[in-house]
């Protein structure tokens, strides 16, 4: 390749610069000897083309973190945490309700990775995440985008009654689960699972809770693997199988049953996320008695042992610092932890460093909106606690404040709505600083995950 290419920034922003002429794709305007183009869709498509590191790979069955991004710049920070360690990152990952929040597509997810990746010259390689995807649709639109990495959520599918029904209305349930769909009958079903197992005996009662719980979220999320199957032709790619957001935890009989039944019906997935006990609540620590989640999260790690290896991955996982080490010590390598919201926290402690009249503007317009957007979200922030007479020089501490936390993790999509241009020019203008609190942030949430 004769040409050259360098990230370069402008009065206009950020820029690329291609030097030895323009290779097909690329599109921007001539000046001299370069071109100088614009970080556009058409451009980032064809930079994966030109050089393959910006583009994502499969992570496989490697200890992971997942980075995610709602404003598309944190991947540079995101990366000088990661380079010095030996997980394997995922940049490109959203969920489609963050998207939808924050005004986002798949393709623009995929891109900002793209150009963060970029600007680092990081040619270590990442994985991508097409994150909590609920139907075919939004699988067509990540696969268009260029995804090679899903999480499945079926946790509409999920029979929360399940957990505390009578016998007999299990018993109707299940005679009315969908059989054809799940390619087993009934009695067959009950042959493989009843009797004692390695995760102790499994009952008709247990039996009957877990594929009533389970078995109908079970044939969709089959339903959805097919459709990433046909579309991507044999092209390898990453699944992950969330059934996180649900009422009631996965009990281990649970988890052997869903990792047993998706085994069954060779959906090939690399990550389970369990509901596992306790409270993972955004943007917090662990919220629960530490020595019963072990007991606990043991039994989910050697199932995964055992009808693997595959990762457990841990969602809403950033910030729970103080169940890291029982996480690894119990997985080892087989983890993914998933982080989100935590790098959207961490840009705006950057404006209360740098902009503090903004940054009292997006809290006070946070408060306002947080009795309507915490509505999709399990957190238990009281904004009556938050300071309202803070010194301009206090206003990061915030950050160290449970209420406060809560509340602008969730008032995300509002305050990107309200803010977006003064929020984006003040982190643009401070792009140093956010690579900074970020690796420092970030390399907390690795230490712990390190041989």
């Amino acid at each position: 390749m004769s040409e050259t290419f360098a990230l370069i920034k402008t009065e206009h922003g950020k820029r690329l610069q291609i030097s030895g002429g323009l290779p097909a794709g690329f599109h921007g305007e001539q000046q001299g000897d370069t071109w100088i183009c614009p970080l556009d869709e058409a451009n980032a498509a064809a930079l994966r083309r030109a050089l393959p590191w910006t583009a994502p790979t499969t992570v496989g069955l490697r200890k992971s973190v997942g980075c995610g991004d709602r404003l598309g710049l944190a991947t540079p920070g995101h990366i000088l945490a990661v380079r010095e360690s030996d997980m394997f990152p995922v940049f490109a990952q959203q969920s489609i309700r963050e998207m939808v929040r924050a005004g986002r597509t798949p393709q623009n997810v995929m891109d900002d990775a793209t150009w963060g990746v970029f600007e680092m010259d990081y040619q270590s390689g990442f994985g991508c995440d097409a994150d909590h995807l609920k139907n075919t649709d939004v699988i067509d639109q990540c696969i268009a985008a260029g995804y090679i990495g899903f999480t499945l959520d079926p946790g509409e599918f999920v029979d929360n009654a399940a957990h505390i029904d009578t016998l007999a209305g299990l018993q109707a349930k299940f005679a009315a689960l969908p059989w054809d769909d799940l390619a087993i009958t009934p009695d067959d079903l009950r042959k493989r699972y009843l009797g004692g197992s390695f995760v102790g005996e499994i009952t008709e009662e247990i039996l009957l809770r877990a594929a009533c719980k389970y078995s109908t979220a079970i044939a969709h999320v089959r339903h959805l693997s097919q459709r990433i199957e046909s579309h991507l032709g044999g092209k390898a790619y990453d699944l992950e199988v969330s059934v996180d957001e649900t009422d009631t935890p996965t009990s281990p009989a649970e988890h052997y049953f869903i990792a047993s039944e998706l085994k069954r019906l060779g959906v090939k997935f690399q990550g389970l996320a369990p509901r596992f006990i306790g409270s993972f609540e955004k943007g917090v620590d662990y919220i629960g008695d530490l020595d019963v989640f072990e007991e606990d999260f043991a039994a989910h790690a050697r199932i995964a042992r055992e009808l693997g290896p595959y990762k457990l991955s841990i969602h809403s996982g950033s910030d729970k610092f103080s169940i890291y080490p029982i996480i690894y010590k119990h997985t080892g390598e087989y983890v993914h932890l998933k982080t989100a919201g935590t790098s959207w926290l961490e840009a705006l402690r950057v404006i209360a460093m740098y902009d503090t009249a903004l940054f009292r503007e997006i809290l006070d317009f946070a408060i306002e909106r947080f009795p309507t957007d915490r509505a999709s979200y399990h957190i238990s922030a009281d904004p009556a606690k938050i300071s309202d007479d803070l010194m301009d020089v206090d206003l990061p501490n915030l950050f160290e404040n449970l209420d406060a936390r809560q509340v602008l993790h969730v008032t995300f999509g509002s305050v990107m709505t309200q803010f977006r241009d003064r929020l984006y020019a003040t982190l643009e203008a401070n792009d140093e600083s956010y690579k900074a609190v970020l690796k420092t942030h970030f390399d907390k949430h690795i230490a712990p995950f390190q041989a």
